[in-house]
């Protein structure tokens, strides 16, 4: 079971601090027990939403809105992608990460959906096409 596990912003991520070397190290350690366990598929961090933009959908129409943003609170960081055997043993890993920020910070977990989670609408050549986009991702 495939996990996006993000790392939430900070009013300090937000101004571009970058880790010190402690937490580099820790993170880089970290990263590397996931990848011998097999769970890491990717990571990275995010600059701030400063260099960002959103687009706003309505119909047709498509409104570009640039960075900074406001909240805080629902920016992401950063992010992995994990596979697990199921959300216990996910929030199992993110219980042992160091805390990714210099001050007080949460990490979210969200697991993917599958094809199961679709139905009949997901037709067999939907699958298929699935299928073979994520067998070129894994090659990435």
């Amino acid at each position: 079971m495939r996990f996006l596990v993000m790392v939430k912003a900070t009013p300090d991520s937000e101004k571009d601090v970058m880790p010190d070397m402690e937490l580099l190290q820790a993170m880089g350690r970290f990263n590397e027990e996931l990848e011998k366990a097999g769970i890491l598929l990717t990571g990275w961090g995010l600059k701030s939403s400063q260099h960002g933009a959103r687009v706003h959908f309505d119909g047709k129409s498509r409104t570009v809105i640039d960075g900074p943003f406001s909240e805080t609170k629902e920016l992401v960081a950063g992010f992995w992608i994990w596979d697990c055997k199921d959300m216990d043993e996910c929030l199992a890993w993110v219980k042992r990460c160091p805390n990714p920020m210099p001050g007080p910070s949460d990490i979210e977990v969200r697991p993917y959906h599958d094809a199961s989670d679709f139905g009949e609408e997901f037709t067999a050549g939907m699958q298929e096409q699935e299928a073979l986009l994520n067998s070129k991702l894994r090659a990435l």
